[in-house]
């Protein structure tokens, strides 16, 4: 079921994979998709209108049938700066769902209870934790925090938790479900994440890029 307000959705894929060998982590495969895909399926199912935030093979991002922009100076500045990109773009969408590209076990179970609490706790901000630990990649926000966002980054700053501490938030604790989040940072990652969850035949990990879904 979707919220009542629109919601916007953006999948961050904008990052530089440095730990993946400089692969494009969204568009690697896991269990013979490529990982954005399982994040665009989940945010499908709660979300009105879905962006992707990436910086490169813009081609095959499109091929998503979803709208792929660039940060705006396009320098790799983290995930923030995608996030603006999506605040600027879904301004007319009250509530901002965020997700990233490579945690492809999480679900619109997830994204749905982000956005409940955030309405429930009239908070601007939803942030998924795992008990102390902070998910900070999953949020559900209000589109008025443009500003403060473009502010933060102006004036240099990029750490993400330190800009959700500065306004009113829940957090959303998923403990027990602390696999949900599973971050596929480097190729042992995936290769380990394979394994856990391959069939019989122990398929090896697909680390291809790309190409036809």
């Amino acid at each position: 079921m979707k919220f009542n307000s629109k919601v916007g959705g953006v999948v961050l894929a904008g990052g530089q994979s440095k730990r993946m060998g400089k692969q494009d982590k969204g568009l690697v495969c896991f269990n013979n998709r490529p990982m954005v895909s399982y994040s665009l399926d989940a945010m499908a199912q709660v979300a009105d209108k879905i962006i992707i935030s990436a910086n490169r093979n813009l081609l095959l991002y499109q091929e998503f049938n979803t709208q792929v922009l660039v940060d705006q100076d396009n320098a790799f500045n983290g995930p923030l700066a995608g996030i603006l990109v999506a605040l600027n773009y879904l301004s007319d969408y009250p509530v901002i769902l965020v997700a990233p590209c490579d945690c492809p076990l999480f679900g619109s179970e997830q994204l749905q209870k982000l956005l409940d609490m955030r309405e429930k706790n009239n908070v601007e901000i939803a942030v998924a934790t795992t008990g102390f630990t902070f998910q900070p990649l999953f949020l559900a926000l209000t589109s008025t925090l443009k500003n403060s966002l473009e502010n933060y980054l102006l004036r240099g700053n990029r750490k993400v938790v330190s800009w959700l501490n500065l306004h009113t938030m829940v957090k959303v604790d998923f403990t027990g479900q602390e696999e949900k989040f599973f971050n596929v940072n480097s190729l042992d990652d995936l290769a380990n994440l394979q394994r856990t969850f391959s069939k019989t035949d122990e398929k090896k990990a697909d680390t291809t890029l790309y190409r036809h879904y």
